[in-house]
């Protein structure tokens, strides 16, 4: 039996404007899911590149789509072949259509205690992408690590876990987020006209990481002297520089684990800027979309 629920969706690709909140039906927990009452569901870049169609011809979606991916709630239903987690268990995971009242999940992990659901909600895509950069770019500890655009979700856990790793981490961001980056221990600096030289002046770069594609990977790679050194999140013409777009998600489950342990050992803290409600979502995507994040976004459910 099918219940009903609110959820964001869009029935055409576009800009904000497409997204709407409708009553939808809930989802259930198939084989190796779980599903979970929403609290709070983190807003990622990818949300609103989807939402255009960006991705349409390598990864097809059926319109109309829900979105979002990451989630944080309470357990309600528990699928087939599921161990370890209970009805009632707070978790935070990644799944599909999570911008909604009731959200499936297919990956998860119990939530660390003192961390509310709107903090958790925040944590599983970034923590993966910056798990899996950090791998990609093959820094070392010892050895530096540029960041640009270091200030937003994905760069505030690459400069913690780095640091927690004995790696030194070189960040740009906007001059409002300057004592933000040096609080999360990185060497910091502006971008803009000249923004290569003042990270020459920092030190040698060993590897460097584009997190805002904001057409620097040129830049990087003379400042590597290796377009192997580099990777980038966020500009589709990266390979063009011989660099590496790493669009495609690694293991989810493994990052929700080291995620965990950072976060209960005090190494990662990632803040929620704001916060909206399922009817502000199209705000919180012109938000995402505008840049200058520190930290996290997320909606509230």
């Amino acid at each position: 039996m099918f219940g009903r629920m609110k959820r964001v969706s869009f029935a055409e690709f576009g800009g904000p404007d497409v997204l709407r909140l409708v009553d939808a039906e809930e989802p259930h927990a198939g084989p190796g899911q779980v599903r979970i009452a929403v609290r709070a569901a983190g807003v990622n870049p990818v949300d609103w590149r989807i939402r255009e169609g960006q991705f349409q011809k390598a990864h097809p979606i059926e319109l109309p789509a829900g979105v979002g991916q990451d989630a944080s709630g309470v357990v309600d239903e528990v699928g087939e072949g599921v161990e370890g987690v209970e009805v009632g268990d707070r978790v935070f995971g990644e799944g599909s259509g999570t911008y909604a009242e009731f959200a499936v999940l297919s990956a998860w992990a119990r939530m660390p205690e003192g961390l509310t659901f709107e903090e958790a909600a925040g944590y599983p895509s970034v923590v993966e992408t910056a798990l899996r950069v950090i791998r990609q770019v093959g820094v070392r500890p010892g050895q530096t690590l540029l960041a640009v655009g270091a200030s937003g979700g994905v760069g505030s856990a690459v400069l913690q876990i780095a640091r927690d790793r004995g790696i030194t981490v070189i960040g740009t961001a906007g001059a409002a987020n300057q004592d933000y980056l040096r609080g999360l221990g990185a060497l910091a600096t502006t971008y803009g006209e000249g923004w290569a030289d003042r990270v020459r002046r920092l030190g040698h770069v060993d590897a460097a990481l584009d997190l805002a594609g904001s057409g620097v990977v040129r830049e990087l790679v003379e400042l590597t002297g290796d377009p192997q050194k580099v990777v980038s999140i966020a500009d589709l013409g990266a390979p063009e520089f011989g660099v590496r777009f790493s669009g495609v998600a690694g293991s989810m489950p493994e990052a929700l684990s080291e995620a965990v342990g950072l976060i209960s050992r005090g190494r990662l803290h990632i803040p929620v800027e704001r916060s909206y409600t399922l009817a502000e979502a199209a705000a919180a995507h012109i938000d995402s979309q505008a840049g200058h994040t520190r930290g996290r976004r997320v909606v509230l459910v």
